[in-house]
Order: C-alpha cells, then sequence, then structure tokens
C-alpha cells in the first residue's frame, strides 16, 4: 500500500518490517475517559499515548474517524475501533433501508419462508422523504400510537409518541416534542465511574453529525413485556472482527433496562414511562443512583424460565440470535471491510408480551460509563475480553470459538456449539454456540485458554 500523496497524510505502527510478536509495548490512545481507559491502563505491556504520537490502537470517536481515516496510512497489525461507514448500520434510517433491501433479496433467492426471518422491526418510515407513504399506512390503522426518532441521535433525545397526524404538522413546523426534548436543555451531568474516573460525554452520543435532520416515524409496540408493571428493553453487545467473511461474536452477558414509572399508553407524553434509555431515567425524580434501573441478562433469563418454561426462552433467545445475525448480513456488502478496523456493537432489544423480539436500534458506540458497581464490572469484563479478541499481543491462533464472555457466533457461516463440524445431513443436531444471559466464567475460560497456548508455543513442531 503506497503512501497517500496528502500534507494531512499520518503513519501509525510504523516502522513496516517489525512482526508484531517483536513489539515490546502497544501504543494506545483513546479520548474516551471511562471504563475504557481504566481497561487500557491496567492491561500488561500496553502504553498511552497522547496527542499525536505514533500509536498501534486507538478506540477513537466516530468524528475522527469521518475526519481522519482516509488520510491514515496504518501499519499491518495497527486497529482501530469502528468501521469506516459504520452508520450504513447504526443509524436508524439507514439501518432499516439496508434490512428491507435484505428482505426482498432474500425473497427473491430463498423464497417468503426465508425473508420473514427479517420481520424484527416494526414498521418504519424515513421522514420527510417518506411522508405520503407514512400518511397512507397511518390512515389505514387509525388510532394506533406512533414514534418519531431522531435519525443520528442517542439517549432518548428528539423522540416523541403521537396518534394524529396533527402531530407531524406540528413536527414538520419544529413545534412537536418541546415537552419531551426539555431534557436536552439541561446540562449533562457527569457520571462517576467506582473507579474514580470521569465521562465527561456519552459515547453513545457520537453518531455521526447531518445536515438536515431527518426522522423515522416508527409504529410503536403498544404491548410490551411488561415486569413489575414497567416497561424495559435488553442491551446486547456483538463484537465483529470482519465482514468479509463475516465474523461475529456474541457476549454472554448484558442488561435490561427498566423505566422508573409503570406502563400505560394512557399518556402518551410521559417519557419516564415509555423511554427506557439510562440517560432519561436518571432524571426521573424517584430513580435511585446505587440501585439503577437495570438487571443483568443471567437474572432476566431465569426470570423468565421461571415464568415461561425453559423452551419458550430457548426460543426467544434463538430468535435474538436471527436478529444479530440477519441485520449483519443486511450490510456485509456495504460495509467497508478493513482489517485495520472492529466494531463492538451495543444492539437494543425490545420484547413483546407474546415473547417476540423487535430490533430498535444498533449503536456503534455503546456507552461504556458505568451507572453501578455492577455495571462497571460488566463493562470492564466486556472491554477487557474485546480486547483480548482483537488479540494485539497476537497469542490467540483464530480457531479459538470461545474467548472469555464471548462465543464465536458466526465464522462465515453459523458456528457449532459442539465440537467439530457441523452436522450437515439436514442440520438435525445443530445447535448455534450462543450462550447469551448463560453462566459467565469467564476467568476461569481464560486461565484454561492462555494456559493452553502458552502449552502450544512450547510444543516443538
Amino acid at each position: 500500500m503506497s503512501r497517500p500523496k496528502n500534507q494531512n497524510y499520518k503513519g501509525h505502527g510504523l516502522p513496516k518490517g517489525k512482526e508484531r510478536e517483536q513489539r515490546a509495548s502497544i501504543r494506545f490512545k483513546t479520548t474516551l475517559m471511562n471504563t475504557l481507559m481504566d481497561v487500557l491502563r491496567h492491561r500488561p505491556g500496553w502504553v498511552e499515548v497522547k496527542d499525536e504520537g505514533e500509536w498501534d490502537f486507538y478506540w477513537c470517536d466516530v468524528s475522527w474517524l469521518r475526519e481522519n481515516f482516509d488520510h491514515t496510512y496504518m501499519g499491518e497489525h495497527v486497529r482501530i475501533s469502528h468501521f469506516r461507514n459504520h452508520y450504513e448500520l447504526t443509524r436508524k434510517n439507514y439501518m432499516v433501508k439496508n434490512l428491507k433491501r435484505f428482505r426482498k433479496q432474500l425473497e427473491r433467492e430463498a423464497g417468503k419462508l426465508e425473508a420473514a426471518k427479517c420481520d424484527f422491526f416494526p414498521k418504519t418510515f424515513e421522514m420527510p422523504c417518506e411522508y405520503h407513504l407514512f400518511v397512507e399506512e397511518f390512515r389505514k390503522n387509525p388510532g394506533i400510537t406512533w414514534i418519531m426518532k431522531p435519525v443520528a441521535r442517542s439517549q432518548g433525545k428528539g423522540i416523541f409518541l403521537f396518534r394524529r397526524l396533527k402531530d407531524i404538522m406540528d413536527w414538520k413546523k419544529g413545534t412537536a416534542g418541546k415537552k419531551l426534548t426539555s431534557l436536552e436543555a439541561q446540562p449533562a451531568r457527569n457520571t462517576v465511574n467506582p473507579s474514580g474516573s470521569h465521562d465527561t460525554r456519552s459515547s453513545e452520543d457520537q453518531k455521526d453529525e447531518i445536515p438536515v435532520e431527518n426522522y423515522v416515524a416508527q409504529r410503536y409496540i403498544e404491548n410490551p413485556y411488561l415486569i413489575g408493571g414497567r416497561k424495559f428493553d435488553l442491551r446486547v453487545y456483538v463484537l465483529v472482527m470482519s465482514y468479509i467473511p463475516l465474523r461475529a461474536w456474541l457476549y454472554r452477558d448484558g442488561f435490561a433496562r427498566f423505566s422508573n414509572t409503570r406502563f400505560t399508553l394512557n399518556s402518551i407524553d410521559d417519557q419516564y414511562v415509555h423511554l427506557t434509555n439510562v440517560a432519561v431515567q436518571k432524571t426521573s425524580p424517584d430513580y435511585h443512583p446505587k440501585k439503577g434501573c437495570k438487571w443483568m441478562l443471567q437474572r432476566f433469563r431465569q426470570y423468565l424460565a421461571s415464568k415461561h418454561g425453559p423452551e419458550a426462552v430457548e426460543t426467544l433467545f434463538s430468535d435474538m440470535d436471527n436478529i444479530f445475525i440477519r441485520s449483519l448480513q443486511s450490510v456485509q456488502k456495504v460495509i467497508i471491510s478493513d482489517k485495520h478496523c472492529f466494531e463492538l456493537y451495543g444492539y437494543d432489544i425490545l420484547i413483546d408480551q407474546d415473547l417476540k423480539p423487535w430490533l430498535l436500534e444498533v449503536n456503534a458506540s455503546p456507552s461504556l460509563t458505568a451507572s453501578s458497581q455492577e455495571d462497571y464490572e460488566l463493562k470492564t469484563c466486556l472491554l477487557e475480553d474485546t480486547l483480548h479478541i482483537v488479540d494485539m499481543e497476537a497469542r490467540l491462533t483464530g480457531r479459538e470459538k470461545r474467548v472469555g464472555g464471548f462465543d464465536l457466533m458466526w465464522n462465515d457461516g453459523p458456528v457449532s456449539r459442539e465440537e467439530g463440524g457441523p452436522d450437515l445431513s439436514g442440520m438435525g443436531n445443530f445447535v448455534t454456540n450462543t450462550h447469551l444471559g448463560c453462566v459467565n466464567d469467564r476467568k476461569k475460560q481464560l486461565r484454561q485458554l492462555f494456559r493452553s497456548l502458552q502449552g502450544q508455543k512450547k510444543t516443538p513442531n
């Protein structure tokens, strides 16, 4: 790869001739002052680089990516934390556009039954460009609730619910949703990790800015599954190391985020009822910072099993696996798959009363700020295991199916939970290698993994 003739050119990971194994230390850079910084600073052999210094690993924000990616030469071993056009999946309007296109492709190539496996996102229209299509649909089902979301904002900002077209007319004039966006006028609260480091801005707030603020109008799920009368959604972590071929890992831990207020459709203006974002809920008058509003996924899975039995829970979690894979496949041909890039996605999933999961959105920069000690531990372990898989130290063989809390879910095809190859005689015994919400004995697994890797290195060929 020749150096670009550009005065803004910067090279990283040079000199080129050095092999990965020969590097005494790994130089890292990040601007995120939260659990991520704690994990990076505590990693053996990793050294922090300030300002314009040379780096090997950069956990960058998306604004850096937009401004610098095309002008940066990266050595073979260098890694950064986003794909160049990650927004194809993480901006709400693009995500839906890609899923709709993928669904049509599946229908053409594999039939309606296969295409129906993509029916996991609510009916959605991009506004204002699909306004007339939306009005047509709206009039077919009068009286139902719709939700309006800005395509590139997060933390619940700018979202409002409506049931009348008049509300959209107001929105078009720029007046709707003011009741729900008053939060934006308040200064963001700094949250502190148990380790004492501050996060001055949320990483989920780093979506690409766009000149005109487009929205999506989405059919609101009016029958969410409730626990204790409260609405919640799930945050699940998926790590993609490559798009061509698609190689994706699923993290065992995650959490359910609850609203503080009992669910009702009688007050669609109350954000504390309808928006489960922690950024919204923590401004609620009865929010308890120590208690928070999260359940770990293990607890959630156990609760569902006690209510509905293990089979119903297996089906639900298998349906969620389907969401992760189909959504990644929908952008596989449009994402620029660069060997220097990886991406840790935060999936937001809503479950309805029929135990059907719905994809709400995918975050390119899931919040790494901790809202409690339990949350801090989850995110610390998640990030440590992400770095193990990114493998700057070149310790892995590339054949691993589990690393810490991550399970290899897709490797240019489904990965079997059983040892050996998949049963191709009709896929009878094939069980996907996913363990979402199951026991996460990551420390024990990592000890065994690295011990066996050291053993392999010592054994002569």
